[in-house]
This record gives C-alpha cells, sequence and structure tokens, in this order.
C-alpha cells in the first residue's frame, strides 16, 4: 500500500518521497483515512510505529486543501506532555509542511514567554504545546483557541500520568465545541479510555497492536545484580561493547546526575536530561547525544516520551520504572522504524516487585540471567539494613570492574 491509497496528494507525496518514507505504518493505514474524513479517532500502537504522521500528515492535507484563514489564530491544536515531545511534534509539522504557506509555532516552559507571545504575535496555522504554558498563554490573553478545528492529545495517558487533568479540561472550556478530537497514544489505560470517549464524538477505534505490547524488534534482556554493582556494570557494557549511543533511564535527577558521574570516572562521556535543567541545557545535552558528543544520556522518564532518535541501537533501564507504562515508551525508544533494538535492564533483589507489574502489563515474561563478572551476592537486603559486610561487598565489586576496564580514581 501506498501514501496515495489513504487519499494524502500533492505536495505531500512529493515531500514524503524527499523524506525516505516509503510506505505507510499500520497505524497510519488505519488512522489516516479516518482523519482525512474528519472523524474523532482514538488510536493505539507501539512506540515508534509512526503515530505523529498519522495524525500531522491528514491535518496539514486538511489546512491546504482550505482558503488561507483570515485569523492568525491556530486551526490545529496539538498538545503533548513534555517540552522534548512537544519540539519534536513541531520540528515534525515543519517537515511535513516543507514548501507550503503553513505556520507551525512551539509553546512550552522552561523558556521566555515573551518570545513566544511574540511568535504567536505573527500568526500560524498549527500550534504545539504543553498544557501549562498553553494555559499561561491564554491567561495573558496572547493566544485564542476560537479558531481551532482539530485537537490532537499526543501521549495521551502521560497527560494523565502527569496529573494534567485538570489543565485539560481548563482548556477543551476555551475550544469550540464543534471541533474534531483525535487520542494518540502507546497505552491507554481504563482511565484515558475513559476520558476519551466522554470527549470524543462517535470515534473511530484504531489498536494495530495488543495493548501496551511491546516493539518485536527490541531484543529485551533483564540482568539481575546488586545495586551497588549497577554503575560499574554499565560502563562495563558501554565500553566492552563500544556503545557509541546509549540511552539510559534512572527515577530521579539526583539519580541521573550522580550516574554521570561515575561513568566520567571511566572516561565516558555522559550528560543528564531532567526537569531541573533549563530548557537550553536539555536541548544540548539531546543535541550532543544525537551528533555523537557524548556516549550516554541519563534521563529521567520526561524523556521517555520525547527522544526520537531512529538508530538509537541501546536503551538501558538503570533503575526499573515505577509506572510499569513507563516501560513500555522507555525501551520504545529503540527499535524505531524497522530498525532492531536492544533494552537491558538492570533488576536488583528490591525491584523484583516493579518487575512482576511490567510482566503483567505487557503479559509476557522476562527472564533474569546474570552477567559474567558482576553476579548477585544476594545479601542487599542485609545490607541495607546496615550489615558489616556491605563495604567488603562494595570493594569487592570494584575491584573486579577494575580488573575488567582499568583502574579508576575517585577524588
Amino acid at each position: 500500500m501506498a501514501f496515495a491509497d489513504l487519499g494524502i496528494t500533492e505536495p505531500l507525496l512529493s515531500t514524503l518521497t524527499s523524506l525516505g518514507y516509503t510506505q505507510p505504518t499500520a497505524v497510519q493505514q488505519g488512522a489516516v483515512p479516518a482523519v482525512l474524513a474528519g472523524r474523532d479517532v482514538l488510536a493505539g500502537a507501539q512506540t515508534g510505529t509512526g503515530k505523529t504522521a498519522a495524525f500531522l500528515l491528514p491535518q496539514i492535507q486538511r489546512l491546504l486543501a482550505q482558503e488561507p484563514a483570515l485569523s492568525k489564530q491556530p486551526q490545529l491544536l496539538v498538545i503533548a506532555p513534555t517540552r522534548e515531545l512537544a519540539q519534536q511534534v513541531a520540528d515534525s509539522s515543519v517537515r511535513y509542511s516543507q514548501g507550503t504557506r503553513l505556520r507551525t509555532g512551539v509553546a512550552y516552559g522552561g523558556v521566555s514567554l515573551k518570545v513566544q507571545i511574540d511568535a504567536l504575535a505573527q500568526g500560524l496555522d498549527i500550534l504545539v504545546a504543553t498544557p501549562g504554558r498553553l494555559l499561561d498563554l491564554l491567561r495573558q490573553e496572547a493566544l485564542s483557541l476560537s479558531a481551532v478545528k482539530t485537537l490532537v492529545l499526543d501521549e495521551a495517558d502521560r497527560m494523565l500520568d502527569l496529573g494534567f487533568s485538570d489543565e485539560i479540561v481548563a482548556i477543551l472550556r476555551a475550544l469550540p465545541k464543534e471541533r474534531q478530537t483525535l487520542f494518540f497514544s502507546a497505552t491507554f489505560p481504563k482511565t484515558v479510555k475513559d476520558l476519551a470517549y466522554g470527549m470524543l464524538n462517535d470515534p473511530l477505534l484504531v489498536e494495530v497492536t495488543p495493548q501496551n505490547s511491546t516493539v518485536d524488534a527490541i531484543q529485551q534482556t533483564l540482568y539481575q545484580l546488586d545495586k551497588g554493582k549497577k554503575a560499574a556494570a554499565l560502563a562495563f557494557m558501554i565500553g566492552s561493547g563500544n556503545w557509541q549511543q546509549v540511552l539510559v533511564f534512572v527515577r530521579t535527577k539526583q539519580g541521573a546526575d550522580a550516574l554521570v558521574k561515575e561513568l566520567a570516572l571511566d572516561g565516558i562521556k555522559a550528560d543528564a536530561l531532567h526537569g531541573d535543567k533549563s530548557q537550553g541545557a536539555r536541548q544540548r545535552a539531546l543535541d550532543d547525544f544525537r551528533e555523537g558528543k557524548i556516549r550516554a544520556l541519563i534521563a529521567t522518564d520526561v524523556a521517555a516520551r520525547g527522544i526520537d532518535i531512529v538508530a538509537l541501537s541501546h536503551v538501558v533501564n538503570f533503575e526499573l520504572p515505577f509506572n510499569a507504562e513507563d516501560y513500555v515508551h522507555r525501551i520504545g525508544r529503540t527499535g524505531r522504524a524497522g530498525n532492531e533494538g536492544h533494552a537491558i535492564s538492570l533488576v536488583a533483589r528490591d525491584e523484583e516487585n516493579l518487575l512482576a507489574d511490567i510482566e503483567a502489563l505487557i503479559k509476557r515474561p522476562l527472564p533474569m540471567v546474570w552477567l559474567t563478572g558482576f553476579e548477585p551476592s544476594f545479601n542487599e537486603g542485609l545490607e541495607r539494613s546496615g550489615n558489616p559486610r556491605k563495604q567488603r561487598a562494595k570493594a569487592k565489586a570494584k575491584a573486579k570492574a577494575q580488573a575488567t576496564y582499568g583502574i579508576r580514581k575517585k577524588k
């Protein structure tokens, strides 16, 4: 099947060819005709299967088919949960609409509100925004949503995970009641479906894969090891595997910064991506990662939905997420666009309950193995309660790491 078979016409067909798009993915095949027809859509598909193009392409085509709007206000509004994802969607919109009269804007926190207000004053057709910054613009009366004809909630489940339900309700009050509404996400818990069916009008349900499933192209490996050995094990895998690009997920901002320092001791250039960093610093870390200036990007779940690197070969869960759905989105950063990927999880004894939640969600077992040289001691429970063997175990783990990839000095 070709994009033309879905109803996509010129100039978008030429643009897609220039971007290297050959055949539509399953979610695009299911959603594009319905979106072109003006229907509400509730679409679920695995991360990395082309959901962004599934809603942007038909919307751009519909906007081009209309007479240029007299209003400078946006007609298409896309709401995304994180700054990184909002920027990613906006960049895609610019690429797909290149050479046309359409204008795309993006609004999110962490950068100057005045700069975004000035950009809105120039007029635009498509606005991609995070909920908080969108409400800021509405309160400043710098933006009107009265011209919006289509609302898209991208990664709709994440909106509720991050507690955006009140913000979404406030935004809905500012939108025209007569509009097209599209929900796109990789996971659809019952809370999201209940919200969706309350907002959508006779929606077409597009589910191209089982809910909460993972991409077959992603090899999933779980290593059981002591918590204190994780940093050394990660450095060993990066070095021995000659990984030039690896995305590593941790739970906390402090943990991200600490791991960057640990990897630096082994000569591995890394940077952290988390909510305490300014947007400029976050963007620089992403750019450095994409350009190969750093080998490891250490991220909290703020990045799980906002990094799109087609050739990313490795993702590591340094710590399992508390929310099982986040596991699906984390590992979905690899194995994108038909490429193979490898997702590795480092699992300590006190994370086995989190692993059980993940296995229940994805409906498949994930057997654990041992990493040679970093076998678990099974004494972590005693160590956490102050067992005197704690220091000896740490020293033993460090000695193994040093013997494997060299002495490291820590001041």
